[in-house]
């Protein structure tokens, strides 16, 4: 009871429920479903326990290979704070990919400080930069935008 009180978090799992959320990131992928959907069935409020176990665990999945793992519905899935930042990342480094291979055919190789720039603008200035390549006929155009916009 004193921890629930200290953080707000409450369990509220069997003793084997338990040790099935702790064991989670360690049980062998075989196992995974049926304990994930366990897990959930007694406590649904723990997917933001247990998507962002799943979604660390496995980085290489889907969001729907990971809905399926855990037996969630796509709608409820989306609502997690987790996955919303897992979609973002995702987002972000696929227009950082596209636009880092338009920005080599426009204006040639890019050095790695250039590279790094770029890797490091937020999503909307990626998505601005994406845009503007269309009309750069060089590095310098490049480079001009980025002074202006990085």
């Amino acid at each position: 009871m004193e921890y629930e009180e200290r953080t707000g978090l409450r369990l509220g799992l069997l003793p084997g429920g338990l040790l099935n959320l702790l064991t989670l990131p360690v049980r062998p992928e075989s196992e995974l479903a049926a304990t994930s959907q366990q897990i959930l069935a007694s406590r649904p409020d723990l997917d933001t326990v247990v998507l962002p176990m799943l979604v660390q665990r496995f980085p290489q999945f889907t969001e729907e290979q990971i809905m399926v793992i855990a037996g969630i519905p796509r709608e409820e899935i989306r609502q997690t704070r987790a996955v919303q930042d897992w979609l973002a990342e995702g987002r972000q480094e696929g227009e950082v990919a596209v636009t880092l291979r338009l920005l080599n055919l426009r204006c040639g190789p890019l050095t790695g400080a250039t590279t790094d720039q770029i890797k490091a603008l937020p999503l909307e200035r990626l998505e601005a930069l994406a845009e503007a390549l269309l009309d750069f006929h060089g590095p310098a155009d490049l480079g001009t935008w980025l002074a202006a916009n990085a």
